[in-house]
Protein backbone atom coordinates (compact mmCIF):
# COMPACT_ATOMS: atom_id res chain seq x y z
CA UNK A 1 0.00 0.00 0.00
CA UNK A 2 1.67 3.20 -1.16
CA UNK A 3 0.31 6.33 0.85
CA UNK A 4 2.16 8.93 -0.79
CA UNK A 5 4.31 11.80 0.39
CA UNK A 6 3.90 12.29 4.27
CA UNK A 7 4.20 15.76 5.70
CA UNK A 8 3.36 17.07 9.63
CA UNK A 9 0.06 18.81 9.96
CA UNK A 10 0.47 21.50 13.02
CA UNK A 11 -1.95 23.25 15.08
CA UNK A 12 -0.65 26.75 15.86
CA UNK A 13 -0.96 29.43 17.55
CA UNK A 14 0.11 32.18 16.06
CA UNK A 15 0.84 31.59 12.29
CA UNK A 16 3.30 34.27 11.78
CA UNK A 17 5.67 32.76 15.41
CA UNK A 18 5.43 29.40 13.92
CA UNK A 19 6.55 29.83 10.51
CA UNK A 20 9.74 32.41 11.74
CA UNK A 21 10.50 29.25 13.90
CA UNK A 22 10.79 27.00 11.50
CA UNK A 23 12.43 29.51 8.94
CA UNK A 24 14.99 29.33 11.61
CA UNK A 25 15.05 25.85 11.40
CA UNK A 26 15.86 25.96 7.55
CA UNK A 27 12.14 25.64 6.36
CA UNK A 28 10.53 27.52 3.36
CA UNK A 29 7.44 28.24 2.21
CA UNK A 30 5.89 26.32 -0.64
CA UNK A 31 2.51 27.17 0.00
CA UNK A 32 -0.64 27.43 1.77
CA UNK A 33 -2.33 30.74 2.33
CA UNK A 34 -1.87 32.98 5.65
CA UNK A 35 -4.98 34.58 4.91
CA UNK A 36 -6.81 31.10 5.43
CA UNK A 37 -4.48 30.47 8.34
CA UNK A 38 -2.43 27.71 7.05
CA UNK A 39 1.46 27.76 5.60
CA UNK A 40 3.28 24.77 3.72
CA UNK A 41 7.10 24.76 4.61
CA UNK A 42 9.82 22.54 3.20
CA UNK A 43 13.52 21.64 4.27
CA UNK A 44 14.92 19.23 1.90
CA UNK A 45 12.30 16.57 1.46
CA UNK A 46 10.83 17.14 4.62
CA UNK A 47 7.65 18.72 5.16
CA UNK A 48 5.25 20.53 7.86
CA UNK A 49 1.83 21.84 7.37
CA UNK A 50 1.56 25.09 10.38
CA UNK A 51 -2.07 25.50 10.48
CA UNK A 52 -3.98 28.28 12.91
CA UNK A 53 -7.40 27.77 14.31
CA UNK A 54 -8.35 24.17 11.93
CA UNK A 55 -8.19 21.40 14.19
CA UNK A 56 -6.41 20.37 17.52
CA UNK A 57 -3.98 18.88 17.69
CA UNK A 58 -1.23 17.72 15.34
CA UNK A 59 -1.72 15.32 12.61
CA UNK A 60 0.58 13.18 10.36
CA UNK A 61 -0.66 13.22 6.75
CA UNK A 62 -0.27 11.19 3.62
CA UNK A 63 -1.44 12.33 0.07
CA UNK A 64 -1.52 9.65 -2.37
CA UNK A 65 -0.38 10.42 -6.16
CA UNK A 66 2.17 12.64 -4.42
CA UNK A 67 5.21 12.75 -4.29
CA UNK A 68 7.84 14.48 -1.05
CA UNK A 69 7.83 17.63 -3.38
CA UNK A 70 3.75 17.81 -3.84
CA UNK A 71 4.46 16.20 -7.37
CA UNK A 72 2.13 14.26 -9.34
CA UNK A 73 3.19 10.11 -9.23
CA UNK A 74 2.41 8.15 -12.12
CA UNK A 75 0.63 5.57 -10.29
CA UNK A 76 -1.00 4.87 -6.98
CA UNK A 77 -2.80 3.33 -4.95
CA UNK A 78 -6.05 5.03 -5.02
CA UNK A 79 -7.66 6.30 -1.05
CA UNK A 80 -10.94 4.03 -1.95
CA UNK A 81 -8.29 1.11 -1.70
CA UNK A 82 -6.66 2.23 1.28
CA UNK A 83 -9.70 2.91 3.29
CA UNK A 84 -10.55 -1.15 2.38
CA UNK A 85 -7.23 -2.39 3.31
CA UNK A 86 -7.58 -0.62 6.59
CA UNK A 87 -10.97 -1.80 7.26
CA UNK A 88 -10.00 -5.27 6.51
CA UNK A 89 -6.99 -4.95 8.63
CA UNK A 90 -9.63 -4.36 11.45
CA UNK A 91 -8.64 -0.74 11.39
CA UNK A 92 -11.61 2.05 13.20
CA UNK A 93 -12.15 5.03 10.10
CA UNK A 94 -13.04 8.19 12.03
CA UNK A 95 -13.95 9.41 8.57
CA UNK A 96 -14.47 7.33 5.34
CA UNK A 97 -14.56 8.41 1.37
CA UNK A 98 -17.92 7.35 0.24
CA UNK A 99 -18.00 4.16 -1.86
CA UNK A 100 -17.98 4.19 -5.57
CA UNK A 101 -16.60 7.92 -6.07
CA UNK A 102 -13.30 8.65 -7.74
CA UNK A 103 -11.06 11.24 -7.32
CA UNK A 104 -10.15 13.59 -4.27
CA UNK A 105 -11.00 12.21 -1.10
CA UNK A 106 -9.53 11.56 2.68
CA UNK A 107 -9.92 8.75 5.38
CA UNK A 108 -8.83 9.55 9.27
CA UNK A 109 -8.18 7.20 12.25
CA UNK A 110 -5.84 6.71 14.84
CA UNK A 111 -3.61 5.52 15.98
CA UNK A 112 -3.74 3.32 19.82
CA UNK A 113 -2.50 6.71 21.29
CA UNK A 114 -4.75 8.62 19.99
CA UNK A 115 -2.25 10.19 17.20
CA UNK A 116 -4.80 11.30 14.06
CA UNK A 117 -3.84 9.91 11.02
CA UNK A 118 -5.39 11.97 7.96
CA UNK A 119 -4.93 10.07 4.22
CA UNK A 120 -5.82 12.82 1.91
CA UNK A 121 -6.17 12.79 -1.86
CA UNK A 122 -5.90 15.34 -4.01
CA UNK A 123 -6.24 14.12 -7.27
Amino acid sequence: MDLGAFSVSLSVKDLAASKSFYEALGFEGFGGDPDQGWLMLRNGDHVIGLFQGMFEGNVMTFNPGWDQQAQETAEFTDVRTIQSALESAGLELATRVEEGTSGPGSVMLQDPDGNQILIDQHR
